[in-house]
């Protein structure tokens, strides 16, 4: 079978390559240390799903959660975590560290 037919073959199955999906995601990275997120506000796509990596460069754990996004993480020192939300509506999604509550920043679905 040549790759064309391959190929049309698996379009028509719906054997698309895994990776398309991947594509359809919107990625965001945050930092938390020093009592602070960075950046505070970060900027996304409404109406998309959201690959959030949080990374903690601080020496004490800490935890992501936002009740707007119904997330919550547990996040070591030096260590980063990927948490998936979204679709989101178009409006504004406050964060914060549980354990140090100074600490907030908020997503912003446009």
């Amino acid at each position: 079978m040549t790759r064309f037919a391959l190929a049309a073959a698996a379009l028509l199955f719906g054997l698309a390559p895994a990776s398309t999906a991947a594509l359809a995601d919107d990625t965001a990275s945050i930092t938390i240390g020093n009592h602070k997120f960075s950046p505070n506000t970060v900027n996304v796509k409404a109406g998309v799903k959201i690959k959030l990596t949080i990374t903690n460069s601080g020496a004490a754990p800490v935890e992501f959660e936002s009740s707007e996004l119904n997330r919550e993480k547990v996040i070591a020192p030096g260590t980063s975590a990927t948490i998936y939300v979204g679709p989101l509506e178009p409006g504004t999604y406050p964060f914060f560290d549980d354990f140090d509550q100074a600490a907030r920043g908020q997503i912003v679905a446009k």
